[in-house]
């Protein structure tokens, strides 16, 4: 069964503890944090206290992906914050094996992730580094946003490449994941699914998170 990581992107801020207890109630792994500098992509998201409080509200493992520039310099205040997993983008790390080692030494398991447009040929040297691998199946920036198909021949790639550098990398699919097209992210070799729209804006959202948990399964 995937791994199904809620992004939190998509709840409601005004009511931001009420959609924390929903997942801590739900049938949902990870919490997905999305964080954005208004540099690196062009939005602004939420940073360091808000994820803190979030930490404060969930046991479940808090999966903070930044998009930001320079993360070497926020990996610790992340580590701080509660963050379990924290991912980087292969876009803005000038050097990415000294930002992976800087992560596993925090304490954090350590995630890549890559814009559409990136090739998955360029994470041949450090796959076997990684804790994770977050394909952005949509141009990233903003929710709500439809899936690229080129997305799962992506995956496709993606998973031989784990299984050549022998590496334990989950593939995490972040961007325009619905119920309909799960099915193919999932057979394709996906293991974590993000889902923001989908789940919160759904009319039942504990309910959506158990039909894509069992996807697959």
């Amino acid at each position: 069964m995937p791994i199904i990581a809620p992004s939190l992107l998509s709840a409601d801020f005004l009511n931001l503890q009420n959609d924390c207890n929903m997942l801590n109630n739900s049938e949902a792994d990870w919490f997905h944090l999305d964080v954005m500098d208004g540099r690196f992509v062009p939005n602004i998201s939420f940073g360091l206290p808000v994820i803190a409080a979030i930490r404060k509200a969930t046991k479940k493992v808090c999966d903070v992906h930044l998009m930001i520039e320079e993360p070497d310099k926020y990996a610790a205040a992340f580590k701080q914050a509660g963050a379990d997993i924290l991912t980087v983008h292969i876009e803005a790390c000038t050097h990415l094996h000294r930002n992976i080692q800087q992560i596993k030494q925090l304490g954090m398991k350590a995630g890549i992730a890559l814009n559409p447009h990136t090739a998955i040929h360029l994470l041949a040297d450090i796959i076997a580094d990684v804790d994770l691998v977050c394909l952005m199946s949509v141009n990233p920036g903003f929710g709500g946003q439809q899936f690229i198909p080129n997305t799962v021949h992506k995956i496709r790639q993606l998973k031989s490449l784990i299984l050549e550098k022998n590496s334990a990398a989950l593939i995490e699919i972040d961007g325009g994941v619905t119920l309909e097209n799960a099915p193919e992210i999932i057979a394709a070799g996906a293991d974590v699914l993000v889902a923001g729209n989908t789940v919160f804006k759904s009319a039942n959202p504990t309910e959506t998170i158990t039909l894509l948990k069992k996807i697959g399964g």
